[in-house]
């Protein structure tokens, strides 16, 4: 059966192009702002411990932003007039608005100007007692401005590892000792990309591997979707488990203000049986299409195979230099892993002490970014790229990692309050609220045509968005199934 035939050069093509990620963020924006007109804003009761309280929600009255934002100064000026920081109290005409008082701003003009600052205040803003947020507003920073600088660290050290060929020779090295033995390679190679899933959700990370994978796949006499599978599903289901990935888990569970460490059991066995899932399900399909070429939903070619026998027989071995550097990435995210966990935490719940061995009194965001970059330098040096080489790696690698985060990363408090209101209202933990949240995201990730991965991954395999969606939805129904079931048990069980 040959592959499906491709667009001739010129060829228009008549299909829909979905927008890109970028241009449905700014939709959902903008009808998000036009609802605020017509959706009346409200607010919850708490109890003594700062939780909603069930039919308590009402709606707030109109008052002027400066109130509605209070604690706050009105400053008047020539240029300018409304909210200041407490340093210009001493302003000539500056007085105190109001604190606390439950209003809110319905204005044309209020409103526009919060459309208007919707960005930076995502990345930099204060967020006051009232919950609004600026950057001359008082209080805790609201924005991912920490998240953001370390995924451009993380950009950067996997830029630099892998100009130095040392993470394709590896899987290519391993691809190649276990040619033979088929069905183990899968599984391996899936347990691999599961493990980089649930630990920092690796996902734009795996683009590099399939221009290998296809190959062995095709040498292997399975067909390009089980290339595919094998990262897709392989990352995809590491990410619906998510363990300690802050992507994730670590920010939803900030948001919902519990520890990462909570809920951790629960991810833990999940990872464990969708990991095998997905393994079972790629290697019935895999033997399926080895046995029966007919049965491929992207159909196999006897020129692609012998094309890739020869591909993977030409892979080079390791250098000392290259192994060390591979030693040196795996113990960064080892370190990076080892640093997220709350060992005294989990050693407490489980025994009743401390952790015996040493652990960071505080790693989260702003110590891994500075890991990552400091990692990437030591590989720089040790690959020899040189000063000029090596920064101009980082600053391309977080360069490309600009807008790689934006389909599926929940950011630091977006859902923060609809976590912590649901999980209460519902009854439920709300370990098991994050739980939930983090495998609806990485299950709709593994579908999404906004996905720069899904799309791009896909053509770098030459498989259609179709073929995908007619391979794939069987194993993600089970899935679902399967999450319901561990989040309905352990939400019945307390």
């Amino acid at each position: 059966m040959s592959a499906e035939p491709e667009p001739q050069p010129g060829e228009k093509s008549r299909s829909f192009r979905f927008p890109t990620a970028f241009t449905v963020l700014a939709a959902v924006l903008l009808l998000v702002w036009i609802a605020s007109f017509f959706v009346p804003s409200g607010t919850y009761t708490k109890d003594s411990s700062d939780s909603p309280k069930p039919g308590t929600y009402h709606t707030l009255p109109w008052c002027s932003a400066t109130l509605a934002t209070s604690p706050a100064l009105d400053v008047e000026s020539p240029t300018e007039s409304g909210q200041a920081p407490a340093d210009a109290a001493a302003a000539p005409g500056a007085t105190y608005g109001e604190a606390g008082l439950p209003c809110v701003d319905t204005s044309f003009t209020f409103r526009f100007k919060q459309l208007w600052d919707a960005t930076p205040n995502g990345l930099y803003g204060l967020e006051n007692v009232n919950g609004f947020v600026g950057p001359w507003e008082e209080g805790l920073l609201y924005g991912s401005a920490a998240i953001f600088l370390f995924v451009l660290a993380v950009g950067a050290f996997i830029t630099v590892t892998m100009k130095t060929q040392a993470i394709q020779t590896g899987i290519g090295r391993l691809a190649l000792r276990f040619r033979h033995s088929g069905s183990v390679l899968v599984a391996i190679l899936m347990a691999v990309f599961a493990l980089g899933g649930t630990s920092y959700g690796m996902w734009e990370e795996t683009l590099g591997f399939f221009v290998l994978l296809v190959p062995l796949a095709l040498a292997l006499h399975y067909d390009r979707m089980v290339a595919a599978a094998i990262i897709f599903l392989g990352a995809g289901t590491g990410v619906i488990a998510s363990t300690v990935n802050p992507f994730a888990t670590g920010v939803a569970s900030d948001a919902a203000g519990i520890t990462i460490g909570d809920g951790i059991g629960l991810r833990i066995a999940m990872w464990f049986v969708l990991l095998a899932l997905a393994i079972a399900y790629v290697l019935w399909y895999a033997r399926r299409v080895r046995t029966t070429p007919e049965k491929s939903v992207v159909g196999v070619s006897p020129q692609d195979a012998s094309e890739a026998e020869s591909l993977i027989s030409d892979v080079p071995a390791l250098t000392g230099r290259q192994k060390l550097i591979l030693v040196l990435f795996a113990g960064t995210f080892l370190l990076m892993i080892y640093g997220f966990i709350p060992w005294n935490d989990l050693w407490q719940e489980g025994f009743g002490k401390n952790f015996p061995l040493p652990t960071f009194a505080d790693f989260y965001f702003p110590e891994a970014a500075t890991l990552f970059l400091v990692m990437a330098v030591v590989i720089g040096l040790i690959a020899r790229l040189g000063e000029e080489g090596t920064v101009t790696t980082i600053v391309a690698g977080a360069a490309d990692f600009l807008g790689a985060r934006t389909d599926h990363r929940p950011r630091a408090r977006d859902h923060g309050r609809d976590e912590e209101r649901h999980a209460d209202f519902a009854g439920v933990s709300r370990a098991i609220a994050v739980t939930a949240f983090q495998s609806a995201s990485g299950l709709v990730n593994l579908v999404t045509p906004t996905s720069a991965v899904i799309m791009g991954g896909l053509a770098l395999s030459k498989i259609g968005y179709d073929r995908y969606l007619k391979f794939v939805w069987p194993y993600l129904i089970a899935v679902f199934v399967v999450v319901c079931a561990f989040i309905g048990i352990s939400a019945a069980t307390g």
